[in-house]
């Protein structure tokens, strides 16, 4: 017997709904993340840590979805998520999000609508910001993590793990890495980050608080 889209959803919130009160912590930042949330009820905040203390990055209401990151790319979280009052969140994993997706197109066409809708509100922070606002947090953390090698300083760090000890976003931090290449002060060598000049690098850090 054929199951019609209703039953689908009835099966779905049965099966995977979790219910959080106020104050809780859904997940946090370098949690492993195998499953993303679409909230049935309620609101959840979303904070990534940074050099002054938490940054609110998002607050979420009805119908939006949240973790989907981590579920199609792997790795862990990069922000910590909160909820704000009593809670109710689907919990979906890979897996079943692709059998939804397959069964239903327009979901996929929901997810997909969304996320260029948080791209293109990104861009418009990441024109608001002066670059040297992008550069001195990801310097920081390069300097800090630098070791001595023969072409230079070389820095073994990932671009997730990178924007999570910057606390930026993957794209703030993928927007000051090309800054940094294009001034030629890293270049990878080997896949690795290498800085010729350390000093130079470090020389971005002027003027900072």
């Amino acid at each position: 017997m054929v199951r019609s889209s209703e039953d689908t959803g009835i099966r779905v919130r049965r099966t995977f709904e979790r219910v959080f009160q106020a104050g809780e912590v859904v997940f946090d930042e370098g949690d492993p993340g195998a499953v993303l949330y679409v909230i049935q009820r309620g609101e959840v905040e979303l904070t990534r840590r940074g050099p002054s203390g938490a940054r609110l990055v998002g607050r979420l209401g009805p119908g939006e979805f949240f973790g989907e990151m981590s579920v199609v790319l792997g790795g862990s979280r990069t922000v910590r998520a909160s909820v704000l009052c009593d809670t109710h969140l689907l919990e979906l994993d890979g897996q079943t999000l692709q059998e939804m997706c397959l069964e239903r197109p327009e979901i996929a066409i929901r997810m997909i609508r969304r996320l260029a809708g948080r791209v293109i509100e990104l861009e418009g922070r990441l024109s608001a910001l002066g670059i040297d606002d992008l550069l001195r947090p990801v310097v920081r953390v390069l300097v800090r993590q630098a070791e001595d090698g023969a072409e230079g300083a070389r820095i073994p760090t990932s671009l997730r793990r990178l924007a999570a000890e910057a606390g930026l976003s993957l794209l703030e931090t993928h927007r000051a890495l090309q800054q940094l290449l294009e001034r030629k002060l890293l270049r990878f060598v080997d896949d690795v980050l290498v800085s010729p000049d350390l000093d130079a690098l470090s020389a971005c850090l002027d003027g900072a608080d």
